[in-house]
C-alpha cells in the first residue's frame, strides 16, 4: 500500500490546500493529513478545529477518488510522523519560487534523517498559488471577501471565528 502523508498547519484550509489533497490522493493509496500542532505560529483555528474543518473537506474526495484521506495531528519531527503513519511518500504543495528555496532544505535534511522516504512537489493550479492561510485570515480579519479562497463551510466557520 502506497502512503502519502501532506504536513501543514492548515489554518484555515484554503482551496489551494483541497487542490493539492485531490492530486495527491490520486498517486497513492491512502493520504495522511498530517496537521501540525505547532504552538509557535499561534493558529487562529484550535486542532480540533483545523481536524474538524479538513475531515469535512476530504470526507467528499475521498469517495470521489477512492483514495482513504485521514488527518492526524503531530507535533514531533516530520520524518517521525512519516515513521508512524508508515508513510514512504511526503508530499508537498509549492505555489512559489520563494516557497522552493525553504522546501528544498526541508527534503535535504529529511533525506539525512531517513533516505527511503521520499518527497514529492506538486506546483498549486495557477488560480491557487497566489492563496495563503495566513493572507485568508489577514484579509478576512480586514473585512475583504475571503470566499474565492476556501470553500462556503470554511469561509463560515473563519468569519464566526473573527466574530463577524
Amino acid at each position: 500500500m502506497r502512503i502519502g502523508l501532506y504536513p501543514g498547519t492548515f489554518d484555515p484550509i484554503t482551496l489551494g490546500h483541497v487542490d493539492i489533497i485531490r492530486r495527491a490522493a490520486m498517486l497513492v493509496d491512502r493520504l495522511v493529513i498530517g496537521v501540525a500542532i505547532n504552538r509557535d505560529k499561534g493558529p487562529l483555528f484550535s486542532l480540533e478545529e483545523r481536524v474538524s474543518m479538513i475531515e469535512l473537506q476530504c470526507a467528499g474526495l475521498s469517495s470521489e477518488i477512492g483514495t482513504e484521506i485521514v488527518a492526524h495531528p503531530f507535533e514531533n519531527l516530520l520524518i517521525d510522523c512519516a515513521h508512524d503513519v508508515g508513510a514512504g511518500v511526503i508530499v508537498r504543495g509549492l505555489r512559489a519560487v520563494a516557497d522552493f528555496e525553504y522546501e528544498f532544505q526541508m527534503v535535504g535534511m529529511n533525506r539525512v534523517l531517513d533516505s527511503t522516504i521520499e518527497t514529492v512537489f506538486l506546483m498549486a493550479e495557477a488560480r491557487h498559488q497566489a492563496i495563503a492561510s495566513k493572507l485568508v485570515k489577514e484579509i478576512a480579519r480586514l473585512d475583504g471577501d475571503v470566499s474565492k479562497f476556501v470553500t462556503p463551510e470554511v469561509h463560515e466557520r473563519l468569519l464566526a471565528k473573527l466574530g463577524k
